[in-house]
């Protein structure tokens, strides 16, 4: 993404409205200082959560030019997760998802990282909300059946399945274990997922009947942006799946806890929110305790 882009988004951004040049300054001053004092530097993300960012984390610094990265997902989690719930992070890169869903709302957290550099960061940022006894972490990814796959592995947030070497023979790589949603989660029963990854998402539906058949898994976040096409898989596709289990897909305007329809169709905005049953998720929203970010109420 380039600068243009960037500082676009970080002025059309929900949180940044009302402090745009706030916003772009902080993104300039980590761009700077991240460059004369590399290392992580300690964030303070949602309410008395913390986030480990550095520089090269484009996921995780998002966070910190615009206090949530994916508005509209990361308050879908806030405002729909309860204490008592389960999140499942599949592809959770450093724990943006995991730190929110453990540190910031006290939820239960299973969390799937396959690149070891990744996962190293993810556990600290576990460690350092001390959430460790609500979070289990593996290093491993999530496919349609056990086994072991290749993986990029310097791609940061776009780390994926290699399955033809001859397409992808630079940079990186490394062999992962690989195991099916349904034999990984046996005995729990979550109430959200969050599946992102880089166009592997139809073979983690493939091994995941048993989870998205079942009542309590009430919503999925899941990335649908083309990038299936890698591995033979359209986004229509993942569409029609995931309606095979009757989840319709949706958007959340956080500022009014609104489910807006999209009538089957994707968001077009990278993430897609399916929910199953409309009315209860509905009223979740509604009655969630305010959570704060960046001096923000909502």
């Amino acid at each position: 993404m380039g600068i243009t882009q960037i500082l676009k988004g970080i002025a059309g951004h929900p949180l940044n409205r009302q402090a745009r040049f706030k916003a772009i300054w902080k993104f300039i001053r980590w761009q700077i200082g991240s460059r004369i004092l590399p290392g992580p530097v300690l964030i303070d993300f949602v309410n008395d959560a913390k986030l480990l960012v550095a520089r090269g984390m484009t996921g995780a610094t998002g966070n910190l030019y615009n206090g949530l990265h994916e508005f509209e997902d990361m308050a879908f989690l806030l405002h729909f997760l309860r204490k008592e719930d389960v999140f499942v992070d599949i592809g959770a890169n450093v724990g943006s998802y995991t730190v929110l869903a453990s540190g910031a709302v006290g939820a239960r957290t299973i969390s799937f990282e396959p690149i070891p550099l990744a996962f190293i960061w993810l556990k600290r940022n576990v460690a350092v909300n001390g959430v460790a006894e609500l979070v289990k972490l593996y290093n491993m990814g999530v496919a349609s059946k056990r086994g072991r796959l290749l993986f990029a592995a310097d791609k940061d947030t776009t780390n994926h399945v290699i399955l033809n070497q001859s397409l992808e023979d630079h940079g990186d790589k490394i062999q992962v274990e690989v195991d099916t949603l349904d034999m990984l989660l046996k005995g729990e029963s979550p109430t959200l997922l969050k599946i992102d990854t880089e166009g592997f998402e139809m073979e983690v539906l493939s091994g995941a009947s048993g989870i998205l058949d079942s009542q309590d898994t009430l919503a999925v976040i899941m990335e649908i942006n083309g990038s299936g096409f890698r591995y033979g898989h359209s986004d229509a596709q993942l569409l029609q799946e995931m309606k095979k289990y009757h989840f319709q897909t949706c958007r959340y305007d956080p500022f009014t806890r609104t489910l807006l329809p999209l009538n089957g169709r994707a968001s077009g905005s990278g993430n897609t929110l399916f929910v199953k049953n409309v009315e209860l998720v509905s009223e979740r929203l509604a009655g969630a305790v305010p959570f704060l970010v960046r001096g923000i109420s909502l």
